[in-house]
This record gives C-alpha cells, structure tokens and sequence, in this order.
C-alpha cells in the first residue's frame, strides 16, 4: 500500500469516525470497560501511544506486516507516535480512545494537506473499524450535557435505534424485539444485572459515568446470557490534574404538570392521578486528581438526594406521600504499577432507604385526613470491581477482574400485622363501590430480598500475524436469600372480581345464584437462600484476511446451575455451544465505506425467581367465596370496608405450591433444553462528507424454546391417571421427568411425554375423560430495518436521525407477559395449560412497526446551545384474552371468547369464537419532544454551565397500554373495561441543572 493510499485510509477513516462515533454505529470488539488502537505503520517500527493526562505509556512494535495494536487501553485522550532507527515515521497524532472499540490510526511520513478534498482537525476519533461487525450505540457525557435527555440509564438506551419501553406496569425497555426481562447491564465490567427476575439493574448517578454503549445487536463472544441487548458503562476516573465540581438538579412538584383522572362510560373514577406530584432536589460533588502523579489517581464523588413524590391510590381514598433522602457515593481508583500493569477499583453504593406516610384522603374537597399507615422500602446496595490490566508480552495481553454486586429489597409497614390488602378490578368497583377505602394497608406484603453476586473473569488478547485471538472465562455466583408473604390476619391478599351468577371461574366453580362478584383469598408464601452459578469460555478469531476484508469467527460455551435452597442442582444446563461468525468489507480500501455482516447464537440463562418459586417449598393457595356484601370498620378514626365472605365457590387451589418441596426429579425436565436466540444482521456504511454519513442496516431474530411451567396431567403409559403435575419444561418438546411407569400410582422412574401431542388430560364439565391434548411450540421473530443520518459535533450543531420499520411475531413474548402485566420471569400463564397458547400467533406486545428518533444540539452563540430529542413511534397490538376453550371444560387465559350456551353446565354445548392477537387494533402512537436550553460561560480553569430541559413539551397523555381481558369469566357476557386505558405518557415536567466544574 502506497503512502499516498495507507494517508488517505487514514484521514477518512478519522472523517467517518467524526462523522459516526459522536452519535453511534457499529463499532469493533474490545474488551467491555476499555478500548483499544490498532492500525498500519512500517514494518518494525516502534509504536508508543501515552496517555498525557495520566502519565501511561505503552510501546511495541510493529510485527512484519507494519500491523499494529494496543488493547485493553482505559478510555481517554491519547498521543501516538512511531519511529524507525530513531527516526520519526509521521507526525505524533492525537486520539481518542472509547468505551468498546477500536480506534483505527494508520501512522505514515506522508502530509495530510496534500487531500483537498478532505479536512480534518482535532483528535483522530473512535472509526467504526473496518474489523467490526457490532451493532452499538456509543453516547459520553458530553453528549448529555449537550442533550435532554433524563438522568437514568433507560433513557440513554432509548436512544438507539430499535430499543422502546415496555407497555406493562412493571416497565423496562425492549431490544429488537424481545422482552424486558432479557437484557444486561455493566458498570467497568460489573454485571449489575438484577438476576432475580432480570428486570432492572444497580445504577449509579449521570455523573459518575464517562460513556455508555448501548449494544443493540451482533456483539462479540465475551457477552453472553442475553437475548436482548446490553447497556455497557464505564465509570469516569482521576488524572494527574487536580478537578472538582458541584451540580445541582432540580424538579420542584410545582414544575410538573398533572396527570389525569380517568372515568368510564359511567362516570366512574377508576384511576384518580390528578393529585399525585414529584418533587426532586439532588446535590452532587466530585473531586478527582493524582495520590502519586503519573502513577496513582483517585476519583470520588457524593450525591445528596432528596425525592418527595406523593401519589393517591386508584380509588382516591389515600394519599402516600415519600421521602427519600439516602445519599450515593462512588469512587474510582487507578494505579499505574508499571507501563505494562493496570490496576484499578471501581465502588459505588446506590442503598436508599423511602418512607411512605399514608393518610386518608377525601378527594372532592382534597383533604388530606389522619395518618393511617407507615410504609418502609430499602433497596440498592455496594457494588464492586478489581481490575489488573497487564501487557505479558509484546502480543499477549490480559484483564482479570474480580467483583461484587449487592441488590436489596425489603418492604414493610406499620400495619402488616393487623390489616390485610384489600384489591379490586374496575369492573368490580363499578358496581360495588363502598364509597371508603378498600382494607387498612396500603402495604400488601411483607417482602426481603437480599441479591448478591460474586463475579470473576479473564480476558486476553493474543496478535499471531494477521489474526486476533481473543479468549477468556467468566464465572458468577448469584445469590437470593428471600422472604416474603402477605400482611394481616392469617396473610391473605383478597382480590375482588365482577361475574354474574352461573359464571364458571378459573378453578373450575361455578358463581352461585343471586351473586355477582366473588373473592379470591389468597395466601403466598417462601423463603430460604438459593444460588445459581454460571460459567462459560469463549474464544475468538479475527482473520485480516487481506487488507479490506475481516473475517471474525467466535464460540462461546456457557453453562446454568440453578440450585434449590439445601444447595442441589435444580436446573442445571451445560456445552450451551453460541457460535458467532461475521465479516467486515472495507469496500473501498480507504475506510470511506463499508460492508459487514454476522450470524449469532446467544443463550438466556434461568432467573433466580424460579429456583425460588418452583424449587422452594412455596405455598400459593387460592380460595374462592362469593362477595356477600361490605363490613365496615373503622381504624385510627377512617372508614374503611372489607369484603364479607359468602358460600365457597369451588374447590381450595394450591396446584402453583402447597408449601413443600416435592420430588425434584418430578418438576423439571431432566433433559431440557435452554432457551437461546438466533440474530442475523447485514449493514452498509458510507461517508458522505467528513461530517455527514448515513448507513442502513436490516437484522432478522429467531427465539428457539422457552423454559416454562406445564401442568402434566396425563401420560401415554398411563392416560388421565399418569397427573405428574407443574413441571419446568420446554413446552412443545419431549419432557423427560420421574413418574408412574406402571399405572399403580406411585413414582418409580423416568418416562417421556412429548408434549407436542400429549400431557394434558382433557375432561367435560361432567368430569368425563376425554384424551389428551399436546402444547404448541413456542415462536418469537424480529425483522426490521434500519436507517440512520448523522453530523458530527463540530462546535456549532449535530445531529443523529433513525426510523426503523420492524415486525416482531410470534406466540410468545419472552419470559415475562406485558399484554397481561404477568411479570413472573420464566413462570408465564403462556404455557399453563394447552389452550392458553392455542391460536397465540400474531404480532407480540414489543411489536412496534414504526420508530422515528431525532436528537441534536444546535450553539446560537459560544455561551448558548439548544437542544431537543424526538421520539414517535406507533403502538402495539390489542388483543381480546379470554378464558375457556372449545376442546374441554377448563377455564383460563385463551385466544377464545365464549359466545353462545356459556353459562351451561355442559361445556360441550358452549359455543367459543376465536380471538387472534390484535384483532382490536392498535394502541395510538405516541410522540414525545424533550427539548433544552443551555448557558455556558467559561472561566479561568473552568465552567459554568445551567440547562434548562423540558421533557414531554407539548405534554402529550397518549395511551400506552389498555385492559385486554375481553373475557374474565366463562359466561355469556364480555367485561365492561375491555380496552379500558390504564397506562399513559409521563405528563411534562421541567428539570433544572447548574454545575460548576474547576
């Protein structure tokens, strides 16, 4: 290669990265808290990149080939430089290292000015490497401080093209497709994941982190168990220049505007949120600088927050009002042993600690009454990371990094002796409204959850010629020490339902004459201590096959080891085989464009709530009475009402846990199956001008199995009375569980049901045996294409546009249901019996057919900038559940709505229609404008800057999810509030934020 082309390779590959890095793409593999520089120079020349902030210095030597790299580098501002014989071959260039890539300089003697065509300043910046096939989004802080957007790591996410919020109650975000409950989170290469259920992770405070990628597909073997995407972030560090700042933010209640009330056709209140107000003041000092200069760094930081939301019940009858004030602290400590070895601690506490006071509340004249109850909430925990990073040879590099992570949850109040919770549906309180509140407690468990995990792994990098080799191990310890069970007398939960007289409901009983609702008492009940352990190896080759084209083949091999709490093996998986293949095509041999491509397999490991639920001797028993009325009470001087017990409908229902730990061998298949998801993903790159690119990309997602609970009532040895009961399976697939061999009602061996065409025994209403009846497979699909523009940052504007067009398919969400507010990770109602999936196929809850987002920052003048972020995107699926089925006289969730002879007591004589998903349309689409004002004035050594952002401008209130129960019972009627709006857009709110920094 000439010089005059390895020159101009160079300087567009800087251009493409100015134009691309600042607002994201697909960038190269590196290691996950740390970056790397890798390029061409003249064979044996010594290369030397130092970073000046910090005093670290690096140097090797080019191999035969003039190939260079520098892995594991911390993120920062470098110089590099090489020379031959002590001769300088180039000039000394400046470089940015980023959070996961590789920054690609080619270091030549030839002079830049001699392309006209091309200019190109400042630091050379992260290039979407021409090695890359990684779908990821890259945002740093400066970005932020530039955009609206709100201080939580969600909202860093959303930015990236194909991720959208979950539409349930229990929120999170979507990736590609998939459920909330599938993606990962690191800090410094901390999984921070909450592995318990899989929906949330520990998090730190907007300052403490320097960058974030947000991985939204194709990413490299050393991550694994996700099917989802992941959201890596690197916390910020200290250097040999003393600095320090304070930052205040501010989102006085009076700067939000309200939500709405919501009424149905009757004039009924069914959500009172008009009253509710947020009210947040945070005050947030660091301080960084050198212990030892050039060799030992220290950055710390302390957050004092003060958060008062207050919120009513649905009812209106109570009023909550919050206080947290819990302060964050975290810290990050570098030490340069020597050039070749890095040491470094990252450490941060997010406990808060929340006190609810609760009082009675009359809304018509918004008077707040006594206090009736005293709600105590403790989460977070300490986080921690160890990371030594050593250059062993001039080729072989290696990061070993030792961890904790700490996650609470403990719930309580003043009144879990005494009251039990008292809930209704808005069908029942349509009709049977007492006027008080429902129960004594805001407070309906009493619930300890103490999360930790211990992490430990190892990376290396190997150069050997003209391939990479990158290989590794991860290993974690989850642990779940959990207890929990329902407040009040006997800890029943009492739920309260709408149903006429003659209905059949889901325990099979039929709702008496002269009744019209009845109540479900419930009592759940576990603890103990459980651990899952998960362990894999991986390795990686990227073969430089000529200088434009990579090939990057990878394997990872992970295994599952869920233990129930006396420590034995419950769900225990291994030789979990991911293979990732891909290439990279410099199409023109100048970095100007590009083509790249992969194929993935990527595997979701069990969450802790399963070792728990299913292996932890839970009590979930369920009785049925019908509502008789109201008693009325009184406690601290307010009314309230509790529902009286009328006949018991039905038989006691504890098949979901009697309070014991059964025969494992009996519960879960002994050959099962993981769940794993195949990706597809095809992409073009171009510049268009050093500040102008755009690309376009299209990925297809395949989810293969689903690890679920089946109830197995039959077998093909023995027919209806080979009953095994609730099983985790792979539903659809041959199971594999201890049973009766030989029909004389005892246990005595392992058999095979394949649950395609058998397991679940069918009976009429009159208790006949009619045969038996097999699962559908599951089905999960994500196609989509993608589109994006961009500008770089140059000091007066930016900007980054997408649209994305996807299809997500299937009949089954993932491992947790948004359609149904069914949050139990991995123990949907999916697969419960046959009939709750039957007829499932069709567009899934995430599927979201159009996504624009439109971010930018524009300078008026060098002290003024503005800035706004758009988000449109149309809405999901609304389908019509019912329960019943037209095959056998169960009732349960279905894709059946009963419309003929339902209240007969022969359910042969019923008449059911199907209801496919979506057949009611779609939810409206919804357009959120965050948009911000900024005052900078620099002075000596330092800054001021205030931002002014409001999110929701226009304070749009469109409907985000609705009541899909067409059906709640087996009957001739449907439900009331079918397609009654339950979840809305956050209402506008304002937030200032002033920060010095020196």
């Amino acid at each position: 290669m000439s010089n005059t082309r390895t020159l101009r390779r160079t300087v567009l590959g800087t251009a493409l990265g100015l134009a691309l890095a600042a607002f994201g793409g697909p960038q190269a593999y590196a290691a996950n808290n740390d970056g790397s520089v890798a390029g061409r120079t003249q064979a044996g020349a010594t290369v030397v990149v130092t970073n000046p902030a910090t005093g670290l210095t690096r140097t090797i030597t080019a191999d035969n080939d003039g190939n260079y790299r520098f892995p594991f580098l911390p993120v920062g501002q470098y110089t590099i430089s090489a020379s031959s014989g002590g001769q300088p071959v180039g000039p000394t260039r400046n470089v940015t290292v980023a959070l996961g890539t590789t920054t690609t300089v080619d270091l030549g003697a030839a002079n830049a000015t001699s392309l006209a065509t091309i200019n190109v300043t400042g630091s050379v910046l992260p290039v979407i490497d021409v090695r890359s096939t990684e779908s990821a989004t890259i945002v740093s802080r400066a970005d932020l401080v530039r955009l609206p957007v709100d201080q939580n790591v969600t909202s860093v996410a959303l930015l990236a093209p194909g991720v959208v919020k979950g539409n349930a109650a229990f929120g999170g975000i979507s990736f590609g497709g998939s459920s909330i409950a599938e993606n990962a989170f690191y800090v410094n290469g901390l999984n921070v994941t909450d592995f318990y259920n899989r929906n949330g992770f520990s998090e730190a405070p907007f300052a403490f982190y320097d960058q974030f990628q947000v991985k939204t597909g194709g990413y490299s073997v050393e991550f694994g168990r996700t099917t989802g995407g992941v959201v890596n972030a690197v916390a910020r560090s200290g250097t040999n220049e003393f600095k320090g700042g304070v930052e205040i933010t501010l989102e006085p209640g009076n700067w939000h505007s309200r939500a709405d009330d919501h009424y149905d056709a009757s004039g009924h209140r069914y959500l009172t949120a008009s009253r509710d107000q947020d009210s947040l003041v945070k005050t947030n000092i660091w301080a960084s600088g050198p212990i030892v200069k050039d060799k030992l760094f220290i950055f710390a930081m302390y957050e004092a927050r003060g958060s008062s939301p207050r919120n009513t019940n649905n009812a209106g009858t109570t009023l909550t009002s919050n206080n947290s004030d819990t302060g964050f602290w975290g810290t990050t400590i570098d030490w340069n042993i020597t050039d070749s070895n890095v040491l470094q601690l990252m450490a941060f506490s997010d406990k808060n600690k929340n006190t609810g006071d609760v009082y009675s509340y009359d809304y018509d004249t918004s008077t707040i009454g006594t206090r009736t109850n005293k709600v105590f909430t403790d989460t977070g925990g300490k986080n921690w990371a160890l990371t030594w990073t050593s250059y062993l040879t001039n080729d072989l590099s290696m990061k070993l990094m030792y961890g904790r992570n700490e996650r609470e949850a403990f719930t309580r109040s003043q009144l879990d002796i005494d009251c039990n919770y008292v809930s209704a549906n808005n069908a029942f309180r349509a009709i049977h409204d007492p006027g008080v509140q429902l129960g004594c407690t805001s407070s309906s468990t009493v619930y300890k959850r103490n999360d930790t995990r211990k992490q430990a792994r190892a990376d290396f990098e190997w150069t050997l010629g003209d391939h990479l080799l990158r290989f590794g191990y991860d290993h974690e310890n989850d642990t779940s020490d959990y207890n929990r069970h329902y407040a009040g007398p006997g800890a029943y939960y009492y739920n309260l339902y709408a149903a006429s007289a003659g209905s059949t409901i889901s325990n099979g009983g039929v709702v008496p004459a002269g009744y019209d609702a009845y109540v479900r008492a419930r009592r759940y009940e576990i603890a103990g201590t459980f651990t899952t352990k998960n362990a894999a190896y991986y390795i990686e080759d990227n073969w430089q096959v000529t200088p434009s084209l990579v090939l990057n083949a990878g394997v990872r091999n992970d295994s599952f080891d869920n233990q129930d709490a006396a420590g034995r093996s419950y769900i225990k998986m291994s030789r979990q085989i991911a293979p990732r293949l891909g290439f990279s095509w410099d199409m023109k041999g100048d970095g100007s464009t590009k083509l790249f491509g992969n194929l993935g397999r990527y595997y979701l490991p069990v969450a802790n709530v399963i070792n728990i639920k299913q292996a932890g001797g839970l009590l979930d028993e369920r009785t049925y009475y019908a509502f008789d009325g109201w008693e009325y009470k009184t406690l601290n001087g307010v009314e309230y009402a509790v529902p009286k017990l009328g006949p018991q409908i039905g038989p006691v229902d504890n098949s979901q846990g009697d309070g014991t730990v059964g025969d494992l061998r009996s519960e879960v298949d002994k050959n099962m199956d993981p769940v794993y998801q195949d990706e597809a993903i095809l992409g073009f790159q171009q510049l268009i001008t050093s500040q102008w690119s755009w690309g376009v990309s299209a990925t297809y997602r395949r989810l293969h199995n689903a690890i679920d609970d089946m109830e197995i009532s039959a077998t093909a040895q023995c027919g209806e009375n080979g009953y095994i009961g609730w099983v985790m399976a792979n539903p659809g697939k041959k199971v594999t569980v201890w049973g009766d061999t030989n029909c004389d009602g005892t246990p005595d061996g392992y058999l095979t049901v394949d649950t395609s065409k058998e397991g679940w025994a069918m009976y009429d209403a009159q208790g006949n045996y009619l045969g038996q009846r097999g699962w559908v497979k599951p089905k999960r699909t994500y196609a989509a294409v993608e589109l994006q523009l961009n500008r770089a940052w140059d000091e007066k504007w930016a900007m980054n546009a997408s649209y994305t067009m996807s299809w997500n398919r299937g009949n089954a969400e993932g491992p947790v249901n948004s359609d149904t507010d069914f949050d139990d990770t991995g123990r949907t109602e999916n697969f419960d019996d046959p009939w709750v999936n039957l007829g499932g196929d069709g567009y899934l809850p995430n599927d979201r057919r159009h996504q624009f987002k439109l971010r930018g920052t524009y300078a008026l003048t060098p002290h003024w900038q503005l800035g706004a972020d758009v988000n449109a995107a149309s809405g999901g699926p609304i389908t019509g559940f019912g329960v019943g089925n037209p095959y056998d006289a169960t009732n349960y969730h279905s894709y059946f709505i009963c419309v003929q002879n339902c209240a007969s007591p022969v359910s042969e004589n019923r008449v059911y229609e199907r209801s496919p998903r979506g057949k009611y349309g779609r939810l409206p689409w919804t357009f959120t404008l965050n948009a911000g004002i900024s005052y900078i004035q620099p002075f000596d050594g330092g800054e001021f800057r205030v931002k002014l952002a409001v999110y929701n401008l226009l304070n749009q209130k469109h409907t985000t999810a609705v009541d899909q129960d067409l059906q709640t019972s087996i009957s001739n009627s449907t439900s009331d509030t079918f397609r009654q709006p339950l979840g809305f857009q956050s209402p506008r709110f304002t937030q200032l934020t002033m920060s010095i920094n020196f």
